[in-house]
Protein backbone atom coordinates (compact mmCIF):
# COMPACT_ATOMS: atom_id res chain seq x y z
CA UNK A 1 0.00 0.00 0.00
CA UNK A 2 3.23 2.74 1.18
CA UNK A 3 4.79 1.63 -1.71
CA UNK A 4 1.68 2.31 -4.51
CA UNK A 5 1.09 5.55 -2.73
CA UNK A 6 4.94 6.32 -3.41
CA UNK A 7 5.38 5.48 -6.96
CA UNK A 8 2.14 7.01 -7.34
CA UNK A 9 3.44 10.40 -5.71
CA UNK A 10 6.47 10.39 -7.21
CA UNK A 11 5.27 10.04 -10.90
CA UNK A 12 3.10 13.31 -10.03
CA UNK A 13 6.16 14.73 -8.78
CA UNK A 14 7.96 14.14 -12.02
CA UNK A 15 5.17 14.94 -14.58
CA UNK A 16 4.76 18.56 -13.08
CA UNK A 17 7.60 20.83 -13.96
CA UNK A 18 6.88 24.18 -12.52
CA UNK A 19 7.19 22.18 -8.84
CA UNK A 20 11.22 21.18 -10.36
CA UNK A 21 11.43 24.52 -11.16
CA UNK A 22 10.28 25.91 -8.19
CA UNK A 23 12.52 23.63 -5.96
CA UNK A 24 15.45 24.65 -8.49
CA UNK A 25 15.35 28.10 -8.02
CA UNK A 26 14.54 27.88 -3.85
CA UNK A 27 17.91 26.35 -3.51
CA UNK A 28 19.92 28.89 -5.98
CA UNK A 29 18.32 31.55 -4.31
CA UNK A 30 19.23 30.03 -1.08
CA UNK A 31 22.59 29.19 -1.82
CA UNK A 32 23.03 32.72 -3.16
CA UNK A 33 21.51 34.52 -0.49
CA UNK A 34 22.95 35.98 2.78
CA UNK A 35 22.06 33.31 4.53
CA UNK A 36 24.25 30.66 3.02
CA UNK A 37 27.23 33.19 4.79
CA UNK A 38 26.53 32.70 8.35
CA UNK A 39 27.68 30.13 10.42
CA UNK A 40 26.44 26.86 10.94
CA UNK A 41 25.17 25.68 14.43
CA UNK A 42 27.09 22.63 15.54
CA UNK A 43 25.10 19.65 15.82
CA UNK A 44 23.88 18.02 19.14
CA UNK A 45 25.55 14.71 20.01
CA UNK A 46 22.76 12.82 21.41
CA UNK A 47 18.97 13.69 19.83
CA UNK A 48 15.59 14.40 21.47
CA UNK A 49 13.25 13.15 23.22
CA UNK A 50 10.88 10.11 21.40
CA UNK A 51 7.78 8.44 22.94
CA UNK A 52 7.30 4.52 21.25
CA UNK A 53 10.38 4.91 19.30
CA UNK A 54 9.32 7.23 16.64
CA UNK A 55 6.95 9.94 17.80
CA UNK A 56 9.03 13.25 18.80
CA UNK A 57 8.07 14.49 22.39
CA UNK A 58 7.51 18.43 21.48
CA UNK A 59 4.18 16.60 19.34
CA UNK A 60 2.83 15.57 22.87
CA UNK A 61 4.09 19.38 24.78
CA UNK A 62 2.43 20.71 21.84
CA UNK A 63 -0.96 19.10 22.30
CA UNK A 64 -1.08 19.49 26.01
CA UNK A 65 -2.47 22.72 26.71
CA UNK A 66 -5.56 22.36 24.17
CA UNK A 67 -5.91 18.58 24.31
CA UNK A 68 -4.54 17.63 27.87
CA UNK A 69 -2.78 14.45 28.49
CA UNK A 70 -4.50 11.84 26.39
CA UNK A 71 -5.27 14.02 23.38
CA UNK A 72 -2.21 12.90 21.51
CA UNK A 73 -3.37 9.32 21.93
CA UNK A 74 -6.91 10.37 21.19
CA UNK A 75 -5.51 12.23 17.88
CA UNK A 76 -3.64 9.30 16.58
CA UNK A 77 -6.53 6.59 17.09
CA UNK A 78 -8.93 9.01 15.67
CA UNK A 79 -6.67 9.31 12.75
CA UNK A 80 -6.28 5.88 12.55
CA UNK A 81 -10.09 4.90 12.58
CA UNK A 82 -10.83 7.15 10.13
CA UNK A 83 -8.48 5.88 7.56
CA UNK A 84 -9.02 2.47 8.05
CA UNK A 85 -12.80 3.25 8.21
CA UNK A 86 -12.94 5.37 5.15
CA UNK A 87 -10.49 2.97 3.39
CA UNK A 88 -7.79 5.56 2.71
CA UNK A 89 -5.70 2.75 4.26
CA UNK A 90 -6.64 -1.02 3.65
CA UNK A 91 -5.09 -3.79 5.49
CA UNK A 92 -3.60 -6.70 3.82
CA UNK A 93 -0.09 -8.71 3.78
CA UNK A 94 1.98 -5.89 3.24
CA UNK A 95 0.52 -4.45 6.28
CA UNK A 96 1.39 -7.73 8.49
CA UNK A 97 4.20 -8.07 6.80
CA UNK A 98 5.15 -4.35 8.30
CA UNK A 99 4.02 -5.22 11.95
CA UNK A 100 6.26 -8.15 11.53
CA UNK A 101 9.15 -6.13 10.28
CA UNK A 102 8.47 -3.72 12.56
CA UNK A 103 8.51 -5.72 15.41
CA UNK A 104 11.96 -7.46 14.51
CA UNK A 105 13.72 -4.07 14.40
CA UNK A 106 12.15 -3.20 17.75
CA UNK A 107 13.28 -6.24 18.68
CA UNK A 108 16.46 -5.81 17.77
CA UNK A 109 17.10 -2.20 18.64
CA UNK A 110 15.54 -3.35 22.39
CA UNK A 111 18.28 -6.24 22.40
CA UNK A 112 20.93 -5.08 21.14
CA UNK A 113 20.94 -1.33 21.18
CA UNK A 114 23.18 -0.72 24.00
CA UNK A 115 26.24 -2.76 23.16
CA UNK A 116 25.66 -1.13 19.46
CA UNK A 117 25.50 2.63 20.61
CA UNK A 118 28.48 1.59 23.57
CA UNK A 119 30.81 0.00 20.26
CA UNK A 120 29.74 3.35 18.42
CA UNK A 121 30.23 5.66 21.06
CA UNK A 122 33.89 4.07 22.14
CA UNK A 123 34.74 4.55 18.03
CA UNK A 124 33.29 8.22 18.19
CA UNK A 125 35.59 8.70 21.76
CA UNK A 126 38.42 7.44 19.95
CA UNK A 127 38.11 9.61 16.90
CA UNK A 128 37.83 12.50 18.94
CA UNK A 129 40.70 11.26 21.00
CA UNK A 130 42.51 11.02 17.41
CA UNK A 131 41.19 14.92 16.29
CA UNK A 132 42.32 16.29 20.00
CA UNK A 133 45.91 14.78 19.54
CA UNK A 134 46.11 15.83 15.32
CA UNK A 135 45.08 19.02 17.18
CA UNK A 136 47.28 19.33 19.74
CA UNK A 137 50.18 18.44 17.22
CA UNK A 138 49.28 21.27 15.27
CA UNK A 139 49.05 23.48 17.72
CA UNK A 140 52.52 22.51 19.08
CA UNK A 141 53.92 22.98 15.50
CA UNK A 142 52.08 26.84 15.17
CA UNK A 143 53.61 27.47 18.61
CA UNK A 144 57.29 26.39 17.33
CA UNK A 145 56.44 28.24 14.18
CA UNK A 146 55.51 31.33 15.84
CA UNK A 147 58.89 30.61 18.70
CA UNK A 148 61.01 29.90 15.10
CA UNK A 149 59.29 33.19 14.04
CA UNK A 150 60.65 35.28 16.70
CA UNK A 151 63.99 34.00 16.50
CA UNK A 152 64.07 34.87 12.86
CA UNK A 153 63.12 38.70 13.70
CA UNK A 154 65.61 38.56 16.26
CA UNK A 155 67.96 37.15 13.70
CA UNK A 156 66.65 40.06 11.60
CA UNK A 157 67.71 43.17 13.97
CA UNK A 158 71.69 41.55 13.98
CA UNK A 159 71.41 41.63 9.83
CA UNK A 160 73.53 45.24 9.93
CA UNK A 161 76.37 42.86 11.70
CA UNK A 162 75.84 40.23 9.51
CA UNK A 163 75.80 42.32 6.32
CA UNK A 164 79.26 43.94 7.58
CA UNK A 165 80.95 40.37 8.27
CA UNK A 166 79.57 39.20 4.76
CA UNK A 167 80.99 42.22 3.18
CA UNK A 168 84.63 42.40 4.91
CA UNK A 169 84.66 38.67 3.63
CA UNK A 170 83.38 39.32 -0.23
CA UNK A 171 86.14 42.14 0.18
CA UNK A 172 88.98 39.67 1.67
CA UNK A 173 88.35 36.92 -0.75
CA UNK A 174 88.57 39.52 -3.46
CA UNK A 175 91.68 40.45 -1.84
CA UNK A 176 93.12 36.73 -2.23
CA UNK A 177 91.84 35.80 -5.66
CA UNK A 178 93.86 39.16 -6.51
CA UNK A 179 97.51 37.78 -4.31
CA UNK A 180 96.44 34.49 -6.31
CA UNK A 181 96.41 35.64 -9.67
CA UNK A 182 99.39 37.88 -9.02
CA UNK A 183 101.37 35.10 -7.50
CA UNK A 184 100.10 33.19 -11.16
CA UNK A 185 101.15 35.69 -13.58
CA UNK A 186 104.43 35.81 -12.10
CA UNK A 187 104.89 31.96 -12.02
CA UNK A 188 104.32 32.08 -15.66
CA UNK A 189 106.54 35.07 -16.36
CA UNK A 190 109.50 33.20 -13.99
CA UNK A 191 108.71 30.12 -16.38
CA UNK A 192 109.04 31.93 -19.35
CA UNK A 193 112.66 33.71 -18.62
CA UNK A 194 113.72 30.22 -17.37
CA UNK A 195 112.64 28.99 -20.98
CA UNK A 196 114.64 31.61 -22.65
CA UNK A 197 117.81 30.87 -20.13
CA UNK A 198 117.48 26.89 -20.85
CA UNK A 199 116.84 27.65 -24.71
CA UNK A 200 120.48 30.19 -24.77
CA UNK A 201 122.49 27.34 -22.75
CA UNK A 202 120.88 24.72 -25.41
CA UNK A 203 121.94 27.00 -28.32
CA UNK A 204 125.39 27.27 -26.58
CA UNK A 205 126.31 23.54 -25.68
CA UNK A 206 125.20 22.81 -29.36
CA UNK A 207 127.37 25.20 -30.75
CA UNK A 208 130.06 23.94 -28.37
CA UNK A 209 129.58 19.96 -29.26
CA UNK A 210 129.44 21.17 -32.71
CA UNK A 211 132.59 23.19 -32.26
CA UNK A 212 134.83 20.31 -30.91
CA UNK A 213 133.16 17.78 -33.32
CA UNK A 214 134.25 19.87 -35.82
CA UNK A 215 137.52 20.47 -34.84
CA UNK A 216 138.19 16.57 -33.79
CA UNK A 217 136.95 15.58 -37.63
CA UNK A 218 139.55 18.42 -39.05
CA UNK A 219 142.60 16.84 -36.86
CA UNK A 220 141.60 13.22 -37.97
CA UNK A 221 141.20 14.78 -41.64
CA UNK A 222 144.90 15.75 -41.56
CA UNK A 223 146.69 13.11 -40.40
CA UNK A 224 147.89 11.11 -43.00
CA UNK A 225 148.08 7.26 -43.66
CA UNK A 226 152.29 7.59 -42.98
CA UNK A 227 151.82 9.54 -40.09
CA UNK A 228 149.21 7.12 -38.64
CA UNK A 229 151.57 4.43 -39.17
CA UNK A 230 154.63 6.34 -37.40
CA UNK A 231 152.74 7.26 -34.38
CA UNK A 232 151.51 3.92 -34.49
CA UNK A 233 155.29 2.55 -34.01
CA UNK A 234 155.87 5.33 -32.12
CA UNK A 235 153.45 3.93 -29.23
CA UNK A 236 154.30 0.45 -29.56
CA UNK A 237 158.49 1.37 -28.97
CA UNK A 238 157.25 3.47 -25.87
CA UNK A 239 155.18 0.56 -24.75
CA UNK A 240 157.94 -1.49 -25.27
CA UNK A 241 160.69 0.41 -23.17
CA UNK A 242 157.94 1.41 -20.41
CA UNK A 243 157.63 -2.42 -20.23
CA UNK A 244 161.48 -3.19 -19.89
CA UNK A 245 161.65 -0.88 -17.47
CA UNK A 246 158.52 -1.70 -15.56
CA UNK A 247 160.77 -5.67 -15.22
CA UNK A 248 163.53 -4.09 -14.07
CA UNK A 249 162.46 -2.34 -11.61
CA UNK A 250 160.18 -5.89 -11.01
CA UNK A 251 163.73 -7.23 -10.55
CA UNK A 252 165.65 -5.19 -8.36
Amino acid sequence: MFSRLVLVSGHTLKNSGSFGACLVQASRSFHQSSQSLAPVPPLPEKGGKVRHGIFPEELFTLLYPKTGVTGPYMLGTGLLLYMLSKEIYVINHETFAAVSIGAVIIYGIKKFGPSVAAFADKINEDKVTEAQEVKDQAMGSLAQGIEDEKKEQWRVEGRHMLFDAKRNNVAMLLETNYRERLHMVTNEVKKRLDYQVELQNLHRRMEQEHMVNWVEQSVIKSITPQQEKESIAKCIADLKVLAKTTQAQATV
